[in-house]
């Protein structure tokens, strides 16, 4: 199979919102486009049946909607549709293992209101070998939903506590593809013994920086080399990281934060940071699997 962005839809909004943002991304990718709608009750293809009694009509009707309105906005772009007969958690992952980018609709913290959010993202997000991006729509008090073309500035969640290479692939690419800045941002929680009566105790806070910067600048400079014409910036905050991260994605086109691919069996599959960007941040989300 040719490489493709895989996204999912189920006829919500964020769904729909999740395809136009993956439209851009693949055509600036140079990829294909894929629309998965998955049903377990899906039926086998029929020949020559009259719409009226084909059990598959809405599920083609959906696809074929969407496939001809984004053909429309990107006639260059290859754009296949998909019918799959399985449990749509299962079909997104398989289709993700295929896939260079997974996009799903997502609605932040109203998770029962969430075809994806609750029952199916989070399950593919936790377990895709691949990135896989989380695309809100537009609510009437927000402005219109992103898109990939029509982004700010990326922004870059780093640990530093290990390798981030994979992170930073994918941040300097995105980056440099939109013709944007990159931010790669760095939170940093004050140990209890930093804490004095008049504030932050200032030798322990400048120390907690200058150690940030050197490992931030150890793990930026070989992309910054290789990657010469993305304007970088950096910040380290001595705060809560997940905080930090969701502040500093105010604005951005696009948010990207890390999952480790191996995590203990008794432990959440996804880190504070992660959850919070996902269920805050108004951005598109890249959660971006790494050892």
């Amino acid at each position: 199979m040719k490489p493709v962005v895989t996204v999912g839809l189920d006829g919500s909004p964020e769904s729909l919102t999740a395809a136009r943002w993956a439209a851009d991304e693949a055509e600036r990718r140079g990829l294909t486009l894929r629309l998965l709608h998955a049903w377990p009750s899906l039926a086998p293809e029929p020949v020559h049946v009259p719409s009226e009694i084909d059990q598959n009509y809405w599920a083609k009707r959906l696809v074929h909607n969407a496939q001809a309105e984004l053909q429309k906005r990107h006639p260059r772009l290859t754009v296949v549709g998909d019918l799959v007969a399985d449990d749509a958690q299962h079909a997104l992952l398989q289709a993700a293992s295929e896939s260079e980018i997974t996009v799903l609709g997502s609605r932040g913290l109203e998770l029962l209101e969430s075809y994806f959010m609750g029952d199916i993202s989070m399950p593919v997000v936790a377990q895709a070998k691949q990135p896989v991006v989380l695309v809100r729509a537009a609510t009437d008090k927000e402005m219109p939903a992103p898109t990939a073309h029509a982004a700010g500035h990326v922004v870059v969640a780093l640990k530093l506590h290990g390798p981030c290479d994979d992170l930073l692939d994918f941040a300097f690419h995105s980056a440099a593809a939109q013709g944007v800045p990159l931010r790669a941002v760095h939170g940093r929680s004050l140990p209890l013994h930093a804490h004095a009566p008049w504030g932050a105790d200032h030798d322990i806070t400048e120390n907690m920086r200058q150690d940030a910067r050197k490992h931030l600048n150890q793990a930026l400079r070989p992309w910054r080399e290789k990657y010469p014409h993305v304007e970088v910036a950096d910040s380290i905050r001595l705060e809560s990281p997940a905080r930090a991260v969701v502040e500093a994605a105010d604005g951005a086109g696009i948010l990207i934060v890390g999952r480790r691919r191996h995590h203990p069996v008794l432990g959440p599959p996804l880190g504070p940071v992660a959850e919070a960007a996902i269920h805050h941040a108004r951005c598109p989300v890249a959660v971006v699997p790494h050892d």
